[in-house]
């Protein structure tokens, strides 16, 4: 497929954020180039929650939804490729795709994370499912069920606490030896919140629905819902290759507009906040949109 080959803006990921940036911009009359490798982190999730409008459906349904709306503006494009390389020009930014090259004069990064799972039995096919990330997102799906944290030190305790309020069966599974100060567990133990320090071998399921954990010393104990935080890192070096910025935990830095530490280049969702829902991830490229859309308007404008 041919494609005219210079765009106003080159989008890299086409889920709900880029999709986002793309409406804006399309609507404010941008040549706009999604590029998007059809592989969303959430892709087994069955359900997402707290979006006005849409609570409940299935991630795949709100995508399709969201891109044929997009799709409806004649001035965006959509290309189903990946995006392996990206170098700053005289007049914006070149990329270049498995089968094609083009220029933009600014680009949007919607690239999004890879979540690194321990190596635990069962827990990728889990994730999303019955293993969670974000009680926002699943809290009300399994609240009062008997729940497992998996987490360590200050983080496990601030998780545990956070969660208490969705149910109070709770237990704190360590993973190896408990990291949490005395206090922390002093006041676990007076809200009855067991902490198990045993190594876990695998999380026993059906069809991603967790049931029960089973622990390195054979044991297992009985178990409806999990939380955890996964380690992450960004699915693509572009933004490292255009000299982006990144935060201490591994974001790409942005400002309060999701302008980058790179003129010209905005960033969106996931690879820029902990944050994961499709509300925030929408919200930001309405913003960036939005603002690059000024950039563009200041720039033709003032030129003389």
């Amino acid at each position: 497929m041919q494609l005219q080959q210079k765009f106003d803006a080159i989008i890299i990921g086409g889920s709900y954020a880029g999709l986002s940036a793309a409406m804006a911009l399309g609507r404010s009359l941008r040549k706009v180039l999604i590029i998007d490798s059809g592989k969303p982190c959430n892709e087994q999730t069955p359900h997402s929650h707290n979006f006005l409008t849409r609570d409940g459906e299935t991630p795949a349904h709100l995508a399709a939804i969201a891109k044929a709306q997009v799709l409806v503006y004649p001035s965006i494009t959509y290309l189903n490729d990946t995006a392996i390389n990206a170098q700053q020009t005289k007049t914006g930014f070149k990329i270049d795709t498995l089968t094609q090259s083009f220029e933009s004069k600014k680009l949007i990064l919607a690239t999004g994370v890879k979540d690194i799972f321990p190596s635990i039995k069962g827990f990728a096919e889990c994730w999303g499912i019955s293993v969670l990330h974000c009680p926002y997102c699943h809290g009300y799906e399994v609240r009062s069920q008997s729940t497992g944290i998996i987490a360590n030190d200050e983080m496990g305790y601030e998780f545990i606490k956070l969660i208490s309020n969705w149910t109070e069966d709770l237990t704190l599974f360590t993973n190896g030896p408990v990291e949490l100060d005395d206090l922390s567990k002093q006041k676990l133990a007076l809200k009855n919140i067991a902490i198990i320090d045993k190594e876990i071998e695998e999380l026993v399921h059906h069809n991603g629905l967790v049931n029960s954990i089973t622990f390195k010393d054979g044991t297992q104990q009985k178990i409806e819902a999990i939380y955890a935080r996964c380690a992450m890192q960004q699915n693509t070096a572009i933004a490292a290759d255009l000299n982006c910025d990144y935060t201490p935990e591994g974001y790409i830095t942005v400002t309060s507009f999701q302008q980058t530490t790179v003129p010209g280049i905005y960033a969106v969702g996931d690879c820029t906040t902990m944050m994961r829902s499709v509300a925030s991830a929408v919200a930001t490229g309405a913003i960036a949109g939005a603002t690059l859309n000024r950039e563009l308007v200041n720039e033709e404008f003032e030129c003389l």
